[in-house]
C-alpha cells in the first residue's frame, strides 16, 4: 500500500510539472514558427545545402580532373622505390610490376569470373553503378559506415591508382568522380586489362599472369574455370583465401565465385556441380623480378609502414611511392656477405646450422643501417629474427638493468661488490658464477668485464629491483610484473625476451651521450604526386643517462672488449665497447642463445645466434665470444671502415687506474725513487757477496790445512 501511495504521489507531481511547462512550450513553438517564416529559413537552408553540395561536387570534379588519368596506364607500371640514407635508389618493392599482358592473353574463364563476382554490369555502366551505390548507401545508413559493395571495377582501379584504402564516404565520392574520368579516357577492355594486371594475389605476387604462374604453374591464357574462380576468389582477401596458406577456405571461396558465375549465366548448374567437386593442383613456376635487393631490410620497411603508420600492404606496394630509409648499402652488403660465409657460424652436434640475426644501427639518428633476419633460404615477407624474434637476453642485460642504475645511485667503477655465494628471498635464490669460484669482494668494473653473476645480483638487490626495471623501460625494453625477479633483471631470464633490434636500440644510448632515439627504418614516404604521407625525419630523442654516468658506462663497456669476456672479439685496429651474453640450457650443458653487441660513436651492431627450437641435439656448445662473437669480429672489421671512425671521449678503465697510481708503469721504472731503491739493493748485494766471499776463502783455507794434515798422517 505504501508503494502504491508513493507512485500515485509521483504521478501527480510529474503531471503538475507538465501542466506548468506545456504553455511555455506552446508559446515557444508558435514564436519559432513565426520567426522561421519571417526570415524564409526553409529556402535559406535548402539553398545552403545545395550550395555546399555544388561546391563539394565542383571540388571533387577538380580533384578528379587534376589526377591526370591520361597517364594512368603508365603510372600503374611505376614501382615503389626504396631510397637509401644517401639519397640513392636501393631497389624496389615486389609490386604490380609483374608480367603485363593484354586482354587477349587472359582466359575468358577469368574474365567471366571477375565480372560475375566484382561488377556484373561492367560493360553496361559508365564507371559507376547506381544499383550498387544504392545498396552501399543503405548499408551506410544502417551501420553508420561504408561496408563495401557498390564499387565497380573502374572505381576499384581508381582507388588502387590514386586513393587510400580508408572506408569513408569522402573517399567513395572521390572514387566515383575518378571512375567517371577514367571511363572517358579508356575503353572497357583497357580498364579491365589494367585492373587484372595490377590486382594483388598474395605472396608478393601482382597481376593475374604472375598469379597464375605462382599457384598453377601456367599462363593466364590457359586457366581452367576452377583455377580462374580460385584466383578471382582471392581478390576478397589474398592472405585469407590463397590456396597455399588456406587451402580449404580457398576452395569454399572458389565455389562461391562459381555460384556467382551460375547466377550470371556463365555456367550451368550441372557444370557447377561437377567443377565444385574438384580439388586444386598447385604448381609454383613464379620467377620474381630480382629488384628486391635487400629482402630482410625491405620486409622490415613494409612491416614498419603497416604497423607503425597504419598503411595497407597492397596500397604501399601498388602506388608508385618513394620510400626514404636509413639504409646504408655498403653496411648492408658487408653484413649480407658475412652471412654467406658459413665458417663464421656454429652448427649443432648433428651438423644442423645454427640460425643468426643482426642489426646495424646509427646511434645518432636511430636509423637502422642494415639488417639480416636469418640464415639459409629467404621467404618473402617471412619471419625476420632481427626484428620479430623474442629471446632471453642473458648477460647483455647487466649494463642496462643493473650497472647503469647503480652508477646513477652513487656507485663508481671502483666500488667494491660482494662476490660470495649468497641466497635471496623466500625462495633462497642463489646465483652462481660460471667459474664456480668467488673472491669475496671485487671492483665493480671487474665484475662487469668478467660478467660475474653473484656480484651483479648482489648489486641489484642493494639498489632495489624497481630501479632496475624502471631503467630497462627507459632503454626501450618491455618489462612487466612477471619480470620482477632478481634473476630476470640482473641475468636476463625475462618473460618476453628481446630482439637484436631491441638490443641495438638500448645500447645506442651509450654511443649517443646517454640519449636514445627510437629505432626506425623509414624517414619519409612520398606518393607519386609529391605529397608527403609519412615524415619521420626528425625523431624525438629521449634522455636516459646523464653525461657523467654515460661516460662511466662507456669506460666499463670498453673494458669488456679490452680485458673482459669480449677481448678476443675486438676488431683489429678499432676500439669497440659493448657486452656478450649467453643463455644457458636449463637441462644439460651448452647454451640456447648467444648475444653480442658492440658499438662506436658511429655504429651499433647487435647479433644473436641459436636455434629456433632448441633440443637435446640442437644447442650451442660454447660461449658467445667463441660463437656469435667470431662473426661479430669479422663483420665489424668490414663495416667500420665505412664509418667516420669517431673516437670515444673517455679513457679505458686500465689507463685511468694507471694514472691514479702515479703514471704509467714505464714512468715508474724510470722514477728516481725506484733507481735509489735499486742502487741501494745492488750495494747491499755487493757488500753481502764480498763478505760471503771472504768468509768462503777463510773457510776454504782452514779446510785445506786440515786436509794436508790428514794426508800427512795417513801417509805415515
Amino acid at each position: 500500500m505504501e508503494n502504491n501511495s508513493f507512485l500515485e504521489q509521483a504521478k501527480r507531481q510529474v503531471k503538475a510539472f507538465w501542466n506548468w511547462l506545456a504553455p511555455y512550450l506552446v508559446r515557444f513553438w508558435q514564436n519559432f514558427r513565426r520567426w522561421w517564416r519571417k526570415f524564409h529559413l526553409t529556402k535559406v537552408s535548402l539553398l545552403t545545402v545545395l550550395t555546399i553540395a555544388l561546391g563539394f561536387g565542383i571540388y571533387l570534379n577538380y580533384l578528379s580532373r587534376t589526377a591526370n588519368v591520361e597517364t594512368l596506364e603508365a603510372g600503374l607500371e611505376e614501382k615503389t622505390q626504396i631510397i637509401d640514407v644517401s639519397g640513392q635508389e636501393a631497389g624496389s618493392l615486389n609490386s604490380q610490376q609483374g608480367s603485363q599482358v593484354e586482354i587477349e592473353e587472359i582466359s575468358d574463364n577469368l574474365v567471366q569470373a571477375v565480372i560475375a563476382t566484382e561488377d556484373k554490369r561492367f560493360y553496361r555502366h559508365r564507371g559507376f553503378d547506381l544499383i550498387g551505390i544504392g545498396r552501399a548507401s543503405l548499408g551506410y545508413l544502417t551501420t553508420g559506415r561504408v561496408v563495401g559493395g557498390g564499387s565497380t571495377i573502374t572505381q576499384q582501379l581508381a582507388k588502387n591508382a590514386y586513393l587510400s584504402a580508408d572506408q569513408t564516404i569522402i573517399r567513395k565520392l572521390r572514387e566515383l568522380f575518378l571512375a567517371i574520368e577514367i571511363e572517358k579516357n579508356y575503353s572497357k577492355d583497357q580498364i579491365l586489362t589494367m585492373y587484372l594486371n595490377n590486382v594483388y594475389l598474395g605472396h608478393g605476387v601482382w597481376g593475374v599472369e604472375d598469379g597464375s604462374q605462382k599457384y598453377f604453374g601456367k599462363p593466364a591464357s590457359d586457366l581452367t574455370v576452377a583455377e580462374a574462380a580460385t584466383l578471382v576468389g582471392m581478390l576478397k582477401g589474398p592472405s585469407a583465401y590463397n590456396p597455399i596458406d588456406n587451402y580449404d577456405r580457398a576452395i569454399d571461396r572458389r565455389n562461391t565465385v562459381l555460384q556467382l558465375m551460375v547466377n550470371n549465366d556463365y555456367l550451368t548448374e550441372d557444370q557447377y556441380d561437377e567443377i565444385s567437386q574438384y580439388g586444386l593442383n598447385l604448381v609454383d613456376n613464379y620467377d620474381p623480378i630480382d629488384d628486391y635487393r635487400y629482402p630482410y631490410y625491405f620486409d622490415a620497411v613494409i612491416s614498419e609502414a603497416i604497423y607503425k603508420y597504419g598503411m595497407d600492404e597492397e596500397e604501399l606496394m601498388n602506388r608508385g611511392y618513394t620510400i626514404y630509409t636509413s639504409l646504408n648499402q655498403a653496411t648492408q652488403q658487408e653484413l649480407d656477405a658475412s652471412y654467406r660465409n658459413d665458417s663464421l657460424f656454429a652448427s649443432a652436434q648433428d651438423g644442423t646450422p645454427a640460425q643468426a640475426a643482426s642489426v646495424a644501427l646509427d646511434p645518432q639518428t636511430g636509423g637502422v643501417m642494415a639488417v639480416v633476419g636469418g640464415r639459409g633460404d629467404y621467404t618473402l615477407r617471412g619471419f625476420n629474427r632481427a626484428t620479430q624474434m623474442r629471446r632471453q637476453p642473458g648477460s647483455v642485460i647487466k649494463p642496462l638493468g643493473v650497472y647503469a642504475p647503480a652508477l646513477e645511485n652513487g656507485y663508481h667503477p671502483d666500488s667494491l661488490l660482494q662476490d660470495e655465494l649468497t641466497s635471496y628471498g623466500e625462495t633462497d635464490y642463489t646465483p652462481t658464477n660460471l667459474s664456480g669460484t668467488y673472491q669475496g669482494q671485487v671492483p665493480l668494473h671487474y665484475a662487469l668485464s668478467q660478467s660475474l653473476n653473484a656480484p651483479t645480483v648482489w648489486l641489484l638487490n642493494e639498489i632495489g629491483i624497481d630501479k632496475g626495471m624502471a631503467k630497462l623501460k627507459e632503454f626501450g625494453w618491455q618489462v612487466d610484473d612477471q619480470d620482477r625477479q632478481l634473476g630476470s633483471i640482473a641475468l636476463g631470464g625475462m618473460s618476453h625476451g628481446i630482439s637484436p633490434l631491441n638490443l641495438a636500440s638500448a645500447y645506442s644510448t651509450f654511443a649517443n651521450d646517454g640519449v636514445r632515439i627510437e629505432p626506425h627504418f623509414i624517414t619519409q614516404i612520398v606518393d607519386a604526386t609529391g605529397n608527403v604521407l609519412v615524415d619521420n625525419s626528425q625523431s624525438k630523442p629521449h634522455r636516459v643517462l646523464n653525461q657523467q654516468v654515460n661516460d662511466e658506462m662507456n669506460q666499463l663497456l670498453l673494458d669488456v672488449f679490452d680485458t673482459g669476456t669480449a677481448a678476443v672479439n675486438e676488431p683489429d685496429g678499432y676500439q669497440v665497447a659493448g657486452k656478450t651474453g649467453t643463455t644457458q640450457r636449463e637441462n644439460g650443458p651448452g647454451a640456447t642463445d648467444q648475444w653480442i653487441v658492440g658499438y662506436t660513436p658511429d655504429l651499433v651492431l647487435a647479433s644473436w645466434m641459436g636455434f629456433d627450437e632448441s633440443s637435446e641435439t640442437h644447442y650451442l656448445s660454447n660461449y658467445a665470444n667463441q660463437g656469435v662473437g667470431v662473426a661479430f669480429k669479422y663483420q665489424m672489421e668490414h663495416i667500420l671502415p665505412y664509418t667516420n671512425q669517431t673516437d670515444f671521449n673517455v679513457d679505458k678503465i686500465n689507463e685511468e687506474d694507471q694514472e691514479d697510481d702515479g703514471g704509467s708503469f714505464l714512468d715508474f721504472l724510470q722514477s728516481p725513487e725506484l733507481k735509489e731503491k735499486v742502487d741501494s739493493a745492488i750495494e747491499s748485494t755487493k757488500e753481502g757477496l764480498a763478505e760471503g766471499y771472504d768468509q768462503f776463502k777463510r773457510g776454504a783455507k782452514e779446510v785445506g790445512k786440515d786436509l794436508v794434515e790428514w794426508l800427512r798422517e795417513f801417509g805415515q
